[in-house]
């Protein structure tokens, strides 16, 4: 839970009664399930952090996708009964009830099973640890604990918490954020304060802690840290037991920047969640990522006590750092902290929010299953990442080195001669020569699931970079595909082709591109292109593929049991030159009989809404409203897209408007019409009515 004084105008959560007023951002959908890959190299160091998930959400993750992709360990939610009130607000689980185990995401039994299917697949398991305080809020628990008196719980007398005499503080509340002793004795928004200075209070602090170790807990992220004196930590981490593997927990620590007490003050009572990392990587990728060239210089926490992330369940909200709602700069961002060699690095998975507040999914507060196409972005399971993990695991302890600023928007370096990685985090592609360190020879690209290779001559490798992406490779055996992948063409010469594809799908389809020459799978549909749904129903993908080649290609929907469904149209048919080339087609409309309307509305909009357009048509969504084509709000109030339709077609489409929650408002009067001839470059300029 972060804690900070309250600045002008900052945005913070607020665990009273009186919740915060809503924040509504544009929404995203989420990234689709991805396939367990083999060949991952040995689990490392990287954290999943799956806060939102329930127990069997979890395990399912670890058995299916942490494990098999490297992954060292999860991070999940506090596991103790918490507060339940109808409004089911997130942070109501930073508000313990009891230390009882059942609770919003399962019950002690999943919970038990979580942590073992986790280890039968290799990752460990880390939990939110809420010990320095119990609820502000009396009511009834997930467990069905009732508290009436917010200093009397099932685990505490109103004798173990701190008073006034304590805090010095006649109103309980820290309100000093200057003061020492009002930030570790006084309450935290009214959270009653436990004295962790008493011997009794951390006896029972510690058999909480040691009754998930039992269960093969491996550590705990220590909420509010700074809320605790380091001797107090250090007192009670003393009293813990050993992991079921026979080592000592490992502790990682919320300590929110601030002189009074100062994030290394806790080095020796474990890690320290570092936030001036993530405040960092977000400056650098809304502005200039050359930038991160003088990280370590920045004023970051130290590497070997500190542990990075781009952002985490807490700061996504309040606009402190990035969340999903950047979309491929958010990915990006967590490919460059899966690169450079610091802290212990983190990804971070959650839910789709309109306000600051919500609730998970789920049903009468209880955290429902994970579901990556509807309600959830799982960017732990994006193929960029997932490459970046093996990538990361790969390269090891080698440092940074051969680093290359090519303009503000393109940099790279290497993991000394280990692994090289190139990043563009501009908005078109980008071609560049780069000195990689690297032995020369052909290499894979993970951040594509090795749909392209690289070849390096003379050290030297010349890469072109999709927009918002990145081109990585190491000196090691990588296998993306479930066998053995076929090489692309020689490689020496490449160009990037954008593919963008309207295709509605079902839950658990993706997408994926399939075409005559290597980079394309040759026809093969186990080596086919998978794009991404960021921009759904609209999905996407760059492919390096030779210079000034001709080759045919078509989509496939896959459904989570590899089923493989083609496009009824004939083959497509491209001819790339020295630049690159955009393809935007549509499922089932085949290249000569398609032309492109361009729709203009000009529209107002309440923050976090966003305009869509949607028709009588297959490729207008056939008026479902979640098939509706997003418009970019670019030259705002003028919503605008090309869209691919069928020549000579008349067809009928209206505007709406989604907010962040999903709700649709259709635009007023009769449905609009229009009518495609022969040729392209049609434009349709309206007005919201």
């Amino acid at each position: 839970m972060t804690t900070r004084p309250r600045p002008p105008g900052a945005l913070r959560r607020a665990l009273t009664a009186a919740a915060a007023g809503a924040l509504a951002l544009a929404g995203a959908v989420a990234l689709p399930a991805a396939p367990a890959h083999a060949g991952a190299t040995t689990s490392g160091d990287v954290i999943a952090n799956l806060w939102s998930y329930n127990w069997d959400s979890v395990a399912a993750e670890c058995t299916d996708v942490l494990g098999p992709n490297g992954y060292g360990a999860v991070w999940v939610a506090p596991p103790a009964e918490s507060l339940k009130q109808t409004n089911y607000y997130w942070w109501d689980v930073y508000q313990p009830y009891s230390y009882d185990l059942s609770g919003r995401f399962g019950t002690a039994a999943q919970f038990a099973s979580m942590v073992d299917a986790c280890h039968d697949a290799g990752v460990k398991v880390y939990t939110d640890a809420v010990i320095n305080h119990t609820a502000a809020q009396t009511g009834t628990g997930y467990n069905g604990t009732t508290l009436t008196n917010k200093y009397d719980t099932p685990d505490w007398d109103p004798d173990d918490y701190h008073t006034s005499a304590e805090c010095a503080d006649s109103d309980l509340i820290i309100d000093d954020w200057s003061n020492l002793t009002e930030i570790q004795n006084c309450e935290l928004l009214g959270l009653p304060d436990l004295e962790t200075e008493d011997d009794d209070v951390r006896s029972g602090i510690a058999a909480f802690l040691n009754k998930q170790l039992a269960l093969g807990v491996d550590g705990f992220r220590i909420d509010a840290a700074k809320h605790m004196p380091v001797a107090d930590l250090n007192a009670i981490w003393a009293k813990l037991d050993n992991t079921t593997a026979g080592a000592e927990p490992y502790i990682f620590q919320e300590v929110y920047p601030g002189s009074t007490p100062a994030a290394s003050d806790y080095y020796s009572a474990g890690d320290v969640l570092d936030f001036g990392y993530a405040s960092k990587v977000k400056s650098a990728f809304q502005g200039n990522v050359s930038d991160l060239e003088s990280l370590p210089s920045s004023g970051v926490l130290t590497p070997a006590n500190s542990v990075s992330f781009v952002t985490n369940h807490d700061t996504e909200r309040n606009g402190l750092h990035m969340s999903y709602k950047d979309g491929d700069t958010y990915r990006l961002a967590n490919v460059f902290q899966l690169a450079y060699k610091w802290s212990t690095p983190t990804v971070y998975s959650g839910f789709e929010f309109s306000s600051s507040d919500q609730a998970p999914p789920n049903s009468n507060g209880f955290v429902t299953d994970t579901n990556c196409s509807s309600g959830w972005y799982c960017l732990h399971r994006d193929t960029a990442v997932t490459g970046m993990v093996k990538w990361h695991n790969a390269v090891g302890s080698e440092a940074v080195a051969n680093w290359s600023t090519k303009s503000s928007s393109v940099i790279g370096f290497s993991r000394g001669t280990a692994g090289y990685i190139a990043i563009n985090n501009g908005s078109s592609a980008a071609t560049y020569t780069f000195a990689t360190g690297m032995a020369d020879g052909t290499y894979t690209n993970v951040i594509d699931n090795g749909a392209t290779t690289v070849t390096v001559s003379g050290g030297n490798a010349t890469l072109t970079m999709p927009a918002k992406s990145a081109i990585a490779f190491y000196d090691g055996e990588f296998t993306p595909c479930d066998t053995a992948c076929e090489e692309p063409d020689d490689g020496t010469s490449t160009v990037t082709a954008t593919f963008n594809e309207y295709a509605a799908t079902s839950s658990g389809q993706d997408v994926y591109v399939v075409g005559s020459i290597a980079a394309l799978g040759s026809w093969d549909t186990a080596k086919a292109v998978k794009l991404s749904s960021t921009g759904y129903p609209i999905w996407s993908g760059a492919v390096s593929v030779p210079v000034n080649t001709s080759f045919e290609y078509k989509y496939v929907k896959k459904d989570s049991s590899g089923n493989v469904t083609w496009e009824s149209n004939a083959n497509r048919s491209a001819t790339t030159t020295t630049s690159a080339v955009s393809l935007s087609n549509s499922w089932n409309v085949a290249n000569t009989n398609a032309t492109d309307v361009t729709f203009n509305v000009n529209a107002t909009t309440d923050w976090g809404t966003n305009v869509y357009v949607v028709g009588s048509i297959a490729s207008l969504g056939s008026w479902n409203t979640a098939d509706a084509i997003p418009l970019s709000s670019a030259s705002y109030p003028t919503w605008s897209k090309s869209v691919i339709v069928p020549k000579s077609t008349a067809f009928e489409y209206k505007y709406v408007k989604k907010d962040g929650s999903g709700n649709v408002t259709w635009e007023s009067g009769t449905n609009r019409s229009y009518t495609t001839g022969t040729s392209s470059g049609h434009t349709s300029t309206d007005t919201w009515k």
